[in-house]
């Protein structure tokens, strides 16, 4: 309880500064300066009851929530489904993904007063929280005011476990505040239960349920013909700050197809123009994804300054890039490209994908690489083997299809929890 208060204590010193936070991140993404009341726990938008939330922090887990969300709404078409971000680009994806059919707001910071005014104001019967969002203030209040928290799709990768693990008796107290915890993996599931949440049912990862749309694949056939479809296509994907100048680097010092296009499409929507200068101030020749049309053959990149595109990039592709992984930033979602069937290149700093960037290499879908000029190399040698290329193709799909089926095991488990909370419900609360 201690670290609690403590806690909530530099919650209210930065305070004054959280307005200002965020004006300056709405200059790049103007969703950050809207609705900025929702940050406080003020809200004028309503939920007809009874509400089941689903907390999304960004975009890949707003997207992963697509399938758990569209079973709500089937098996529950009374409830209204109240969808929370903390992000400018995962409420965007809300937006594009669900429309109307859900309720969307911003989570309220962490702090007391707001996140009673969140629960007061929207009065859910239930909480779904995806991967890795643990508040304390908020999972204390809920379980104050008997809203039961399902902790799902749920990661937790050594490094974090032991930075938990300094504050154990605040890490304690959150995590059994938790109703239930539906874990990714075993490796999982033992550090969430050793840092007192309550014993995990491993589910799998439901992002392998999602794979290459036809919507997506057809968008990646349009993309490739705008590329030149002669022309070798390296994608370097959700690349983080730094990466970006480590690969232009090792591009330019590498033994490449001359015609090769690369593209690089940086994770954050706010560094696109970064991107920009850095490809500018090396002149090369480059072309944005946003300007929509033909790709010349003097560029020599292409800047994904698009969002909700990845899996689209990844069908274009010849060989894959996970960015993050390059500086040691923990690495990004690897399954898109694996469910495009393409061969996919990581960096040594995959810990926050550890479990299945592990299965991925001993399946022979994925190659791990020790830096840029390695990279580099690796793709060279990819694109002169087709081969290669194949075998690791076919190695990716198999390895995808056999990790489906978790958004059924997450549902099985979860559903009866679900009805039961809605069939609890008081009324009026």
């Amino acid at each position: 309880m201690a670290l609690r208060v403590l806690y909530t204590l530099l919650w209210c010193l930065v305070l004054p500064w959280l307005p200002i936070r965020l004006w300056w991140r709405g200059r790049r993404e103007p969703g950050y300066r809207e609705h900025i009341g929702e940050r406080f726990g003020r809200f004028r938008i309503a939920a007809a009851q009874p509400v089941i939330w689903v907390h999304a922090v960004s975009l890949g887990e707003t997207r992963a929530a697509a399938p758990l969300i569209e079973r709500l709404r089937q098996s529950h078409p009374d409830a209204s489904v109240l969808l929370t971000h903390m992000t400018a680009t995962g409420r965007a994806a809300g937006r594009s993904l669900f429309g109307n059919s859900v309720v969307q707001a911003w989570l309220p910071y962490d702090l007391p007063f707001a996140v009673r005014g969140f629960l007061a104001h929207f009065r859910p019967c239930v909480g779904l929280v995806l991967e890795t969002e643990l508040w304390p203030n908020l999972f204390a209040c809920a379980q104050e005011a008997g809203v039961p928290i399902y902790l799902v799709n749920a990661r937790l990768s050594q490094r974090s476990a032991k930075g938990y693990a300094r504050i154990g008796s605040l890490s304690r107290c959150v995590l059994g505040a938790l109703s239930g915890v539906a874990a990714q993996a075993a490796a999982d599931a033992q550090r969430l239960e050793a840092l007192g949440a309550p014993p995990p049912v491993i589910t799998g990862n439901v992002k392998f349920d999602l794979g290459l749309s036809d919507a997506a694949a057809a968008l990646g056939q349009r993309m490739r013909a705008s590329f030149g479809a002669a022309r070798p296509v390296f994608v370097a994907g959700s690349t983080r700050d730094g990466e970006e100048a480590l690969i232009l680097d090792a591009m330019a010092r590498g033994v490449l197809p001359p015609d090769l296009l690369t593209v690089i499409v940086p994770r954050h929507p706010q560094r696109f123009d970064a991107v920009e200068a850095l490809l500018r101030a090396r002149g090369i020749d480059f072309v944005r994804r946003s300007a929509d049309a033909a790709v010349p053959a003097s560029a020599r990149v292409v800047l994904g300054d698009s969002m909700g595109e990845m899996m689209a990039y990844c069908a274009a592709a010849d060989v894959v890039f996970i960015g993050g992984s390059l500086l040691p930033l923990g690495g990004q979602n690897l399954i898109e490209p694996i469910a495009a069937g393409v061969p996919t290149i990581v960096g040594p700093h995959m810990f926050n994908f550890a479990e299945a960037t592990a299965r991925a290499r001993e399946a022979g879908a994925v190659i791990e690489v020790g830096n840029a000029d390695a990279l580099f190399a690796a793709v060279g040698e990819l694109l002169t083997d087709p081969s290669r290329r194949a075998s690791m193709r076919q190695a990716a799909l198999a390895f995808h299809a056999a990790h489906r089926g978790a958004a059924d095991r997450l549902w099985d488990w979860l559903e009866p929890r679900v009805t039961a909370a809605l069939d609890r419900r008081e009324t009026p609360r």
